[in-house]
């Protein structure tokens, strides 16, 4: 594997937010470096940190702990870290960890500084507010209550999620892509952005071609960003 390359530089209207731009593999030989940057920002007392991904292609456990472990010290001192532009193979593994119930994640550097200031003009936390897996909400229901209750906490829009059943005879070639993504999600709820992509692109989708980008974007607009999410959607339309 090859080595990493580390950089920060300071963003912002008020030159308060920090970047660590980072590039190659974050695995345990590597991962130091990447460690050395986010601490020296925070014994300097910056605690608004967006890291950028766009060039990394691998990120080992060791990478991922990095960051889940100074989160809780950056987030005690009023700030917060968002990863920005992950490819799809780090993005998949980064749900199917379920970090996203964590630390919040960005097309752009962008938009993750708009995100700050936009919290901060308004006087609000900026840090995400943490939402628990399905395993541990499911723990926190009392015994009484039936199993389906914690389903229906999942906020999908009620109107957008239901899916024109209602079709009839319509083939998924010949739906509308959020149609398709609807279908996908109920037939195989695990799957997340990059593996819908891939499945659109199937016969039985008409080879339909949309980037990632464009998949997650609908699954956030739908309330599906997240496995237990989707699971809830599909467990309801059964």
């Amino acid at each position: 594997m090859e080595g990493i390359q580390v950089s920060t530089e300071v963003v912002g209207s008020r030159n308060q937010i920090s970047v660590i731009r980072v590039g190659g593999y974050i695995d345990t030989t590597t991962s130091s470096e990447l460690e050395r940057a986010l601490d020296s920002l925070l014994k300097q007392g910056r605690f608004y940190i967006i890291v950028d991904l766009g060039n990394v292609d691998y990120i080992s456990s060791a990478g991922w702990g990095i960051f889940i472990s100074e989160i809780k010290s950056i987030r005690e001192n009023g700030g917060d870290l968002k990863l920005v532009r992950m490819v799809p193979d780090v993005y998949e593994i980064f749900e199917l960890l379920e970090f996203h119930h964590i630390l919040d994640v960005y097309d752009s550097v962008d938009e993750a500084v708009n995100k700050f200031e936009a919290l901060e003009a308004a006087g609000k936390p900026v840090a995400k507010e943490i939402t628990l897996p399905k395993a541990e909400a499911e723990a926190q229901v009392a015994p009484e209550q039936p199993q389906v209750a914690t389903a229906e906490q999942a906020p999908a829009p009620q109107q957008d999620v239901q899916l024109a059943g209602q079709q009839g005879e319509v083939s998924p070639a010949d739906m509308t892509l959020v149609e398709k993504i609807k279908k996908i999600i109920l037939t195989n709820p695990e799957y997340g952005a990059f593996k819908i992509k891939r499945e659109l692109n199937s016969m039985q989708y008409g080879f339909t071609k949309v980037s990632w980008f464009a998949v997650r974007s609908e699954l956030n607009r739908l309330g599906l960003t997240n496995k237990s999410k989707r699971q809830a959607f599909a467990s309801k339309a059964a």
